[in-house]
């Protein structure tokens, strides 16, 4: 696991964009297409818009979702609007090529099981998508995988659903699908993540963050999320 530490939110938004398109490009050459799967949360979103502004072979480009919320389309606190908003729109990306998570179907569990189907179809038996970009909770979590919550004990699946969580259920990939993705790529921003940035760092498994696989993983932090992080001795930093 490898740790770069930039000055502000910014700045690891631009790192992570350029850090992405690299990966874009080098897939695409090498496998004919991209397949990125992206959270949600304030920092990504600007990371999106930045990414959007790279000469990339968009026609390759597959976006699929990590986690989401159960909320009506359109709705703020779906990630797909700001995933809408913040890539398709400014791209040439083709609008079939983000794949939304059905958090709108009257039957969830079957829909679970149909976005691990499109995984399948997209990325291969098992799915192996080639980038998996994760955010950090105060409380440990990533993903929608959440401390407590009985879908961090899921193994034999790629989707699943949660309890409630924030005021609102969600789908999540799980442990399978993300520790089988080529690369990983943490953005971790605040001073409120501290803590967890060192645990994470340190390979602690008692947070849900800390079973995600470290290595191919890269983590793109603000001064202030990783200030615990910079006071250890074996901190690798960039």
């Amino acid at each position: 696991m490898r740790l770069k530490v930039l000055q502000d939110a910014e700045a690891v938004a631009r790192e992570a964009a350029t850090h992405i398109a690299g990966l874009a490009e080098k897939a695409v050459r090498h496998r004919g297409r991209f397949i990125l799967a992206v959270s949600g949360g304030r920092t990504p979103w600007l990371m999106l818009r930045l990414l959007a502004g790279c000469e990339l072979p968009w026609e390759s480009v597959h976006v699929v979702q990590v986690d989401e919320r159960l909320a009506p389309r359109g709705h703020p606190h779906r990630n797909l609007t700001h995933l809408q908003e913040s890539l398709l729109a400014q791209t040439r990306l083709p609008d079939h090529q983000i794949y939304a998570m059905p958090v709108e179907s009257e039957d969830l569990p079957l829909a679970a099981v149909n976005y691990a189907h499109t995984l399948r179809h997209l990325a291969g038996t098992p799915p192996v998508l080639d980038l998996i970009h994760l955010g950090l909770g105060a409380d440990g979590h990533t993903a929608s995988l959440v401390p407590g919550d009985p879908v961090i004990d899921i193994h034999q699946a790629d989707v699943a659903l949660t309890g409630v969580y924030q005021g609102r259920r969600r789908m999540t990939l799980t442990y399978p699908i993300i520790n089988r993705s080529r690369n990983l790529l943490w953005l971790v921003t605040g001073s409120d993540r501290s803590e967890m940035l060192r645990r994470l760092f340190q390979g602690d498994r008692t947070i849900p963050a800390g079973r995600v696989r470290r290595d191919q993983a890269v983590i793109f932090a603000d001064a202030d999320a990783a200030a615990q992080v910079e006071s250890l001795p074996d901190g690798n930093l960039g």
